[in-house]
């Protein structure tokens, strides 16, 4: 296994090319992966990060989020073989992530604030 530490590189540029990502469950890298496609390990260590490895646990695209204390050579080799053996997983994220891709998210928003605010009704 090869591992390549780096500073910065664009989510939108670096997730399509591989296979699956280990991250810390923050929200806009949770955002990310579920828009690439792709299934992830979470490793949280703050926040609401738990939260959200949490969440993509239930949706079906990731295993349980592993605890920073509790990472080790075992625990994340054990999480890398299941995000890539599980046929399942990489269906479900990518399936999500397609719905994530044709969804106007911008449009949705503002029509959610109008309409939270009596400007247009449902």
């Amino acid at each position: 296994m090869r591992v390549c530490v780096v500073k910065d590189v664009p989510h939108d540029w670096l997730l399509p090319q591989v296979s699956a990502m280990i991250h810390h469950g923050g929200a806009s890298t949770t955002a990310a992966v579920l828009r690439a496609g792709i299934p992830s390990i979470v490793v949280p260590f703050f926040a609401d990060q738990p939260i959200w490895g949490e969440k993509l646990t239930r949706l079906g695209v990731s295993p349980t989020p592993i605890p920073y204390k509790k990472v080790s050579e075992k625990t994340l080799a054990q999480a890398i073989q299941v995000v890539l053996g599980d046929e399942v997983m990489r269906s479900k994220a990518q399936e999500l992530g397609d719905k994530i891709r044709r969804e106007d998210g911008v449009a949705n928003a503002v029509e959610a604030f109008h309409r939270h605010l009596g400007i247009i009704s449902t």
